[in-house]
C-alpha cells in the first residue's frame, strides 16, 4: 500500500503540473474544466489565470521535491495540506452556483484521492 500511495502521489503531482502548464500556455481554454465561467473577458483575465497556473505547477513540484529529498511522512503531510486546495475550489464553485458535477467530480474526488494517498505515507513513517 505504501508504494501504491507513493505512485498516486507522483501521479497527482504530475497531473497538477500539467494543469498548471495548461493555465500558463492556454489560460482561457484551461478554464473550461474548472467549473466556473469567467466573470469577464479582458486583457487582464489571461494574466490572472496564468498566476493560477504558476501556483499549480509549484504545488506539484513541491510534492515531487519532497519525495526526492524528504521523508515519506512529510510527503503525506504535504498532500494533506494541499488537499485543502481542491476542497476550497469545490466549495467556491458550489457557493457560486457553478458546475456541481465538476465541483464534486473533479475537485472533490481529487481531494479524497489526495487524503487516501497521504494516510499510508504518514502511517508508514510512524
Amino acid at each position: 500500500m505504501f508504494r501504491f500511495a507513493l505512485g498516486i502521489a507522483v501521479l497527482l503531482a504530475l497531473a497538477i503540473i500539467v494543469i498548471g502548464i495548461q493555465y500558463v500556455a492556454r489560460p482561457l481554454a484551461a478554464t473550461r474544466s474548472f467549473g466556473l465561467p469567467l466573470p469577464e473577458s479582458g486583457a487582464n483575465v489571461a494574466g490572472w489565470l496564468r498566476l493560477k497556473g504558476v501556483r499549480d505547477i509549484v504545488s506539484g513540484l513541491a510534492v515531487l521535491a519532497l519525495m526526492m529529498w524528504g521523508p515519506p511522512g512529510a510527503v503525506g503531510i504535504l498532500l494533506l495540506v494541499e488537499a485543502i486546495i481542491p476542497v476550497g475550489d469545490m466549495l467556491v464553485i458550489l457557493a457560486a452556483n457553478g458546475s456541481a458535477k465538476l465541483a464534486f467530480g473533479m475537485h472533490g474526488v481529487t481531494a479524497v484521492i489526495m487524503v487516501l494517498a497521504a494516510v499510508p505515507l504518514i502511517m508508514g513513517a510512524a
